[in-house]
């Protein structure tokens, strides 16, 4: 099937692209992102799950227990930044790839560290797995690169929702997982990291294999059909406003998310809560986190971009101010931390899409990945910060006082949704 013609500037006639017509490449790539995906999110959830009890349990400190996050999160930023210029010059697939490989590679790390207990190990595999756990997020930009601007919501809400199965599936699997880990003669704990090696492998595989044609590079192709300095039919800026206040909207969200998620299976365990407890909460957080992503994805196209990330920040705030105010002690208390853990994946889901269609908007394809690298090097950096502080925080003034404190920093996304709204040419709808 040949696609459409397209005006080249400068040209004559019309520039044919081969291959199929852009709906179908689209529902193909799609569909591999999903599968790969699936994969990756329950290699995802080890770490998030058991990272900070691993770290807890050899570093024999509830204040650094918050130090874990900070690596893999520090280590995702640097794994943005290599995976987006590698995707900038050779396309997705092959960044895609070799995220997911390295946090295989991250993955078996922790499993010989903690086995040994030896504690530097631990923290520069937790980097590793970080670097490798960066092509989580940076998938759902692929899902975009394709999609015209009134569809990218869902689009990436799409690649998001993949993500689900074994972003929530990975949690709760801490107890068989840990027997398995027993019965090899290896730490409880390593378990949900056994699951990671598999999984992150096979979601390598998957994109080697089937990620085909590369969704950024066929972009660039059919970009230089259009009219020099324009995409989809409206006029791109590369690195405006848009830009700006999409980055900020998902920072601040990742901050937010990390300082109290990783506080909250220690705060659980600490007060009486068995791991499986606090795994099922996580699993429910993290199912929030990309569930409601197709959801998302048609409002942040449907009602626009700047609303949905204004309402993340209300969220969250809610999320934050729930947690803070629950005893743990009490026989409600972990279906209300479930609740807040849940409202703080959905406000971080909101303000997540919302950012990226913002940030995806304003990039054209031939500098997209490279400036999506930064974005999301950035949200990393928040979220080293934030799993720091958090252990920080918690030893000094409690968890309520970090959950609390984080939901009110996640209002500043009001304002810079109000102000950008101001700022805009035109209404922030579909692709403005």
């Amino acid at each position: 099937m040949t696609a459409a013609p397209d005006r080249a500037p400068g040209a004559s006639g019309a520039v044919h692209l081969s291959g199929p017509a852009p709906p179908a490449v689209q529902r193909r790539i799609l569909k591999v992102l999903v599968a790969s995906q699936a994969l990756g999110g329950a290699g995802m959830a080890a770490g998030i799950t058991v990272g900070a009890l691993l770290a807890e349990d050899l570093l024999g400190s509830t204040s650094l227990a918050g130090l874990p996050v900070a690596l893999f999160t520090a280590g995702a930023a640097l794994g943005a930044l290599l995976t987006g210029r590698i995707s900038q010059r050779w396309g997705r697939r092959p960044g895609l790839a070799l995220g997911h490989a390295t946090a295989a590679l991250g993955s078996l790390g922790v499993i010989a560290s903690a086995t040994a207990r030896t504690v530097p190990l631990l923290l520069f595999s937790l980097f590793v797995y970080g670097a490798g756990t960066a092509t989580n997020l940076l998938a759902r930009y692929a899902g975009a690169d394709l999609a015209p601007p009134e569809q990218r919501g869902r689009a990436t809400g799409t690649v998001l929702l993949a993500t689900t199965l074994g972003a929530v599936a990975g949690p709760n699997l801490v107890g068989p997982t840990g027997a398995v880990a027993h019965a090899w003669g290896l730490p409880r704990l390593t378990g949900p990291f056994l699951l990671a090696v598999v999984a992150y492998t096979s979601a390598a595989l998957v994109l080697a294999l089937w990620l085909r044609p590369d969704p950024l590079l066929l972009a660039r192709e059919r970009q230089r059909g259009e009219k020099a300095g324009e995409w989809g039919g409206r006029r791109v800026r590369s690195g405006g406003a848009g830009v700006v206040t999409g980055a900020a909207v998902m920072v601040t969200g990742q901050l937010v998310m990390i300082a109290v998620m990783t506080m909250t299976p220690v705060h659980m365990t600490g007060h009486g809560h068995s791991t499986e407890a606090a795994g099922l909460v996580i699993g429910l957080h993290v199912g929030a986190m990309f569930l409601p992503s197709p959801l998302t994805g048609l409002l942040v196209d449907r009602v626009g971009r700047l609303p949905v990330a204004a309402a993340s920040g209300v969220v969250l705030l809610a999320a934050g101010t729930l947690a803070a105010f629950t005893p743990p002690e009490s026989p409600a208390g972990t279906a209300l931390l479930a609740t807040a853990l849940v409202l703080l994946g959905l406000g971080w889901n909101m303000g997540l899409v919302s950012g990226t269609a913002l940030v995806t908007d304003a990039t054209a394809p031939e500098e997209r990945a490279a400036t999506q690298g930064l974005v999301d090097v950035a949200m990393s950096v928040a979220g080293a910060t934030g799993g720091m502080v958090s252990g920080l925080v918690v030893a000094g003034s409690g968890y309520p006082t970090l959950a609390l404190c984080a939901g009110v920093a996640a209002l500043a996304v009001i304002p810079l949704a109000a102000r950008a709204s101001r700022s805009a040419a035109r209404p922030a709808r579909a692709g403005v």
